[in-house]
């Protein structure tokens, strides 16, 4: 199979690294590290494979301050938290034995303010890393990811700082992973991604690059830190979801479909279910976008509320809506535990600090549902059959 087909059909499996497995505490509803390691997902393989899922999608692992790893430090090493290069070797071939590929979260917007090339611009006016960054007024001021002053945003402008985000990009996928979902797309500019896309396709043609483009939370204030195409116009007579989505055809292999998401939000966890005007327009909307564009449909993330929250816990509503994610001739993605029933109390707030920890509570391998569990097994089953 040349070039990313492979990844056409794809069943994706998200883990965030800290809870998935080998969690020491089970404080989760603290923004702290609980002790999952890369080792520990590496020994829950044989989980995997019982699964049947094809393709694990790892949370960020390179250097970190903060547990769910999108706070990079070092965009050349492994978080020792994680484990090791050799714990990281060894997930990737360990997974590859068994038949599924491995792709990471990868983040080239922005980097923590405790990353040593931003403690040196802001201690040193005449730093060499000093153009990697964006400042408005040094050394206090300056672009960070949205207005989170912990994150400020690289200038991927700057050859430098391009070179070394791509060079990192290049040297995970040198060890062997598949791919790359790529943070917060609507931060870089549409040079960046085109530029990106040439180096990497160069040496790995078969390496799968899948954005986030996603507006949720977007304030005007944020604008001046996006590059989408129109963003002031847009902003102000309207943009969709679908319109950001294809905005990246050309430019990278596919994103992921929120704009799916939110349709099985809207009929079926808040709704009568999957009606023949549901099916119907998925089928028109995906005929809109071009062959080969690739639309990773999912029920939920890290990011938001599972789907048994949103639908009050009903089991029969995300069957329902799970059944129609694997229906499509698209991959799908599991988040981790949904297949076993994962849910919580609270909701998800944007605007609320760390509420995201609801939906990023630690696996619970002594509580799964196996009656759900089958019934994922069998949908990923059929999948196979219907597209293989």
């Amino acid at each position: 199979m040349t070039s990313t087909e492979w990844f056409r059909n794809a069943i994706l499996y998200h883990v965030l690294i800290d809870r998935f497995a080998g969690f020491i505490s089970r404080e989760a509803f603290r923004p702290e590290f609980l002790g999952g390691t890369l080792r520990a997902i590496t020994e829950k393989l044989p989980y995997l494979e019982e699964l049947g899922i094809d393709t694990l999608w790892l949370s960020p692992f390179c250097g970190t301050s903060a547990y769910h790893g999108y706070h990079v430090t070092d965009f050349f090493g492994v978080e020792p938290r994680f484990g090791t290069l050799a714990d990281l070797r060894e997930l990737i071939d360990e997974a590859h034995t068994a038949g599924i590929r491995v792709i990471a979260a990868f983040v080239p917007n922005h980097c923590c303010r405790s990353h040593p090339f931003f403690q040196e611009a802001i201690r040193n006016r005449h730093s060499r890393y000093l153009p990697w960054f964006c400042f408005t007024r040094w050394p206090d001021d300056y672009l960070s990811f949205l207005d989170v002053r912990e994150l400020p945003k690289l200038n991927l402008d700057y050859p430098e700082a391009r070179d070394h985000i791509a060079g990192a990009a290049k040297y995970w996928l040198s060890l062997g992973l598949d791919g790359f979902r790529l943070d917060h797309v609507i931060g870089p500019a549409h040079s960046f991604w085109k530029c990106f896309r040439r180096e990497i396709k160069r040496d790995f043609p078969a390496a799968v690059l899948i954005g986030e483009a996603w507006l949720e939370g977007i304030q005007r204030r944020h604008l001046r830190t996006l590059h989408i195409r129109n963003k002031t116009l847009r902003w102000i007579f309207g943009v969709s979801q679908e319109a950001i989505q294809r905005e990246y055809c050309g430019e990278l292999d596919g994103v992921l479909d929120f704009r799916f998401r939110n349709l099985v939000l809207t009929h079926i966890a808040h709704g009568a279910g999957a009606d023949p005007s549901l099916i119907a327009l998925l089928g028109r909307r995906l005929a809109t976008y071009p062959p080969g564009y690739f639309l990773p449909t999912f029920l939920d993330n890290h990011d938001m509320n599972r789907f048994l929250h949103e639908c009050r816990n009903d089991h029969e509503k995300l069957k329902a809506a799970a059944h129609l994610q694997f229906s499509l001739d698209q991959p799908a993605v599991i988040y981790y535990g949904t297949e076993v029933g994962m849910t919580h109390e609270a909701p998800v707030d944007v605007g609320r600090p760390h509420s995201d920890l609801q939906a990023r509570q630690p696996m619970p391998w002594n509580g799964r549902n196996k009656e759900l569990f089958a019934f994922y097994q069998g949908l990923i089953r059929e999948k196979k059959a219907r597209f293989d």
